[in-house]
């Protein structure tokens, strides 16, 4: 209908819609977004309080600025893989409201759990590490937590060897991890006291992650009974591709900035 002036009111609300269009648009994404910010908050408190209720001690990591690393360690050997702190494994703790703090102060921050206290880790190639999982669930062997790392690697998440009263029978992460001991074991890494993994949902640069394939809330078992098929896996796997590893090292809280 014309409203004296030549114009119709149909036509007048159409451009009025069509101006407040793109403003409606802008504000839907700016409301999914900040939706999606506030789940993606929510499932990373989720992962964390459920890592900390299976025990594992945790502590605030750096995190990804760009390619880089946050902590802005000029050539920082570890971008987004370290803790934050030189007392992390004085700091590692499960308690939940700790936890809950970190993560609420430090949004963007990974987490590491301290291993040697609670829980060693057996630290395997990806392709290795699948090989050997499908190997133990077939023969029905009790595996625990496992995760997977965007950088090639699978972690098992086993009981700590803890300190036997035979210091002989029980090596630090650092021994295990010469270069000495890749040819009797290619690939394999076992963290134990005085190292730390990522946990779940880390993030690494190169929009690389760390996400469980199986929960925390797997009872952790004894390392000795996933040894034998991780060692062999790993075995398989230098042999196939000619790599023993020579470029992955386990690095841990660097002593100088």
């Amino acid at each position: 209908m014309g409203d004296g002036n030549g114009r119709y009111r149909g036509t007048e609300n159409r451009l009025s819609w069509d101006n407040r269009l793109p403003q409606w648009l802008r504000r839907r994404s700016r409301e999914d977004a900040a939706g999606a910010a506030s789940d993606r908050a929510r499932d990373r408190l989720d992962q964390l309080l459920a890592a900390a209720a299976a025990g594992l001690p945790l502590a605030p990591a750096a995190h990804p600025s760009g390619y880089s690393c946050s902590c802005e360690r000029i050539g920082c050997p570890t971008p987004a893989r370290h803790p934050v702190s030189f007392a992390w494994q004085t700091q590692s703790t499960h308690d939940p409201a700790s936890v809950e703090r970190w993560a609420e102060d430090q949004p963007e921050a990974n987490f590491i759990t301290a291993t040697g206290m609670v829980h060693d880790v057996l630290d395997v190639p990806l392709e290795a590490g699948r090989a050997a999982l499908e190997r133990l669930l077939a023969d029905g062997t009790d595996v625990g937590p496992v995760t997977e790392s965007g950088e090639g690697r699978m972690l098992f998440f086993t009981a700590t060897r803890g300190t036997p009263e035979d210091e002989d029978e029980w090596w630090p992460c650092e021994l295990d991890c010469h270069p000495g001991t890749m040819d009797e074991h290619p690939g394999l890494r076992w963290h134990s006291r005085g190292s730390y993994v990522l946990v779940p949902p880390s993030r690494l640069p190169g929009d690389l992650g760390v996400a469980w394939v199986r929960g925390p809330e797997h009872p952790l078992p004894d390392p000795l009974t996933l040894l034998e098929a991780l060692a062999d896996a790993c075995t398989r796997y230098a042999e196939k591709t000619g790599r023993h590893d020579p470029d992955h090292h386990t690095v841990t809280w660097p002593s100088s900035r």
